[in-house]
């Protein structure tokens, strides 16, 4: 499908360092504010940033990503370097942490995706694959921070991811540009997690029945 396969390669992972990073800083803002201390927000962090990938990797039966090359330790490492340095700075942004996660898990959808896609996965395989890899790593941080996952609360956040690997999938399949792709999932992904929470979207939530 694509002509230099090389580039789609370097493409994936300059996503991939993207979300790490951005996943990191999210999961050492939640720790920060759980008063963890440096090596706690740092493993905190890691685990968010690595999470979802090593389960998509696990599940494609190859070697997770981050076990393959130390970026991705040192991106963390560059993550909690930020936050302590610029923590205060930070602090005084809206939401910062809800921005990067949101970063985070675009950013992750389109390289699980994409990774699934190169592994001879079908479509459809691929678009869960690339929820699961956006996704997971923030179910692990709520769940190592002892809060209710994210995606189980009412607001959007794994369609957010399904949204953008159907995005994705279709662009390819309509014979767009890679790259091209790859900004207008991000942008679908980013548009409707800011849009669900700037205007209060949500899914209809169960309710218990008497």
């Amino acid at each position: 499908m694509y002509n230099d396969i090389s580039i789609m390669h370097l493409v994936q992972q300059i996503v991939e360092i993207l979300g790490t990073f951005a996943f990191a800083i999210s999961g050492i803002r939640h720790a920060a504010a759980k008063s963890f201390d440096w090596f706690g927000g740092y493993m905190c962090g890691f685990a968010v940033a690595i999470g979802g990938g090593t389960i998509r990797d696990v599940m494609l039966g190859t070697r997770p990503f981050w076990m393959a090359d130390p970026l991705y330790v040192l991106c963390t490492a560059a993550a909690l370097l930020t936050v302590v340095l610029f923590g205060r700075f930070m602090r005084r942004l809206q939401n910062t942490w809800f921005v990067f996660d949101t970063f985070g898990l675009a950013l992750f959808t389109i390289a699980g995706t994409q990774k699934s896609l190169d592994f001879g996965c079908s479509y459809w395989v691929a678009v869960i694959m690339g929820c699961i890899t956006g996704a997971a790593g923030g179910v692990i941080r709520d769940v190592l921070l002892n809060n209710v996952p994210v995606i189980f609360h009412k607001e959007i956040y794994a369609m957010a991811s399904v949204a953008g690997g159907v995005a994705y999938c279709g662009l390819l399949l309509a014979g767009i540009d890679a790259i091209l792709s790859v900004i207008v999932a991000f942008v679908t992904v980013c548009a409707i997690r800011f849009l669900a929470v700037r205007y209060h979207i949500s899914l209809p939530i169960l309710r218990p029945q008497e």
